[in-house]
């Protein structure tokens, strides 16, 4: 029986990055560029006309603006979108735009030390994860609960323990919801979401205007501190140290761990090393099986460790792998995730 291949249709007004990802994704066999298009207006008829499974789709183009071919997508014609940003700051916050009216993932075009074959092989795994997706109609704004949602009340003493939490295709409204219900004097918390350079700085610039807590983009030696919770800065793995009775992250480079840097698996690791029973570990939606092994030892550790349901998942992999591995001690749904995190602390 022949292997049946995702679908795939690259949008993108550079001829270059149209050629490459045709020639780049042609090297997976199980995924096929049915077609590729300029602007919004070919994108259209060929979606009609090739029915793809998923769409790469540039943001910035001629004749239509990405966003706004990605508002009218989700309304009348809803398709996972992975959308292929320029790694800038403007980059960024356009990106997060895409992914509150509906687009499912991020990827950012090759330059620097990003090069075409990390991102080739990061592409093919977004588009995977992507193809699993449900999508449903959207009106083009962003219709989360998550600006509704009661925080949690504030905790009556200040706990030594850290929260660390992983997520990738999916993961940043999952975050949202998540942080947000935090409670001012919280524990500290550390987090990977697997993204581009350039774009965790408007992901946590946004949860930062959002949440009770501080959310702020890691450096080099930032301090864990309750009531704080630090993201890894894209295309840099975040490893946990421990000095005294301080503990604080260390921002490096290195080889990718799961095709991803950050690599969930590379915080929970260090963090069961150096954190053991005082931790708590939190893995949400998203693609592969990045953060499993992380997490379980973290609970051979003596860390409590909560998962998201399949239910409430964009994409059941990374939670599914790691109860598979029995690292999973509560599975709760997204809504409840804070509740049981506050509930361990």
């Amino acid at each position: 029986m022949p292997l049946k291949k995702i679908r795939v249709l690259v949008v993108d007004d550079s001829a270059i990055v149209r050629k490459i990802f045709s020639e780049e994704l042609s090297k997976f066999p199980d995924i096929e560029v049915i077609g590729t298009a300029p602007d919004p207006f070919v994108a259209r008829d060929k979606i009609v006309n090739l029915k793809p499974e998923v769409i790469t789709l540039d943001i910035e183009m001629p004749r239509m603006d990405g966003l706004t071919f990605l508002g009218k997508l989700m309304r009348y014609y809803p398709l996972p979108v992975i959308i292929v940003s320029a790694l800038t700051q403007k980059g960024g916050e356009m990106t997060l735009e895409a992914l509150d009216i509906g687009a499912v993932d991020v990827i950012g075009k090759p330059g620097g030390s990003y090069s075409v074959e990390n991102m080739s092989v990061q592409l093919a795994e977004k588009i995977r994860g992507a193809s699993r997706v449900k999508m449903t109609k959207k009106d083009g704004t962003d219709t989360s609960e998550t600006l509704k949602a009661e925080p949690v009340k504030a905790l009556s003493q200040t706990s030594n323990k850290i929260i660390a939490i992983g997520a990738s295709t999916g993961g940043t409204e999952a975050l949202k919801k998540v942080l947000v219900r935090m409670p001012v004097n919280s524990p500290g918390v550390v987090v990977v979401q697997h993204m581009p350079a350039k774009f965790t700085t408007s992901f946590a610039e946004r949860l930062n205007e959002l949440c009770q807590i501080k959310v702020k983009e890691a450096e080099n030696n930032d301090s864990v501190t309750p009531g704080t919770a630090l993201i890894a800065p894209g295309n840099f793995h975040m490893i946990l140290r421990r000095s005294g009775a301080r503990y604080y992250v260390e921002i490096k480079d290195g080889p990718l761990v799961h095709h991803q840097r950050p690599a969930v698996d590379v915080l929970f690791k260090s963090t069961a090393k150096y954190v053991g029973p005082n931790a708590i570990g939190v893995i949400l939606t998203g693609m592969g099986s990045d953060g499993a092994e992380g997490l379980l030892e973290m609970k051979k550790a003596g860390a409590r460790t909560v998962g998201q349901d399949e239910k409430t998942c964009v994409v059941y992999g990374m939670p599914k792998e790691a109860v598979k591995l029995g690292a999973v001690d509560k599975e709760v749904s997204l809504d409840r995730v804070t509740d049981e995190i506050i509930r361990m602390v």
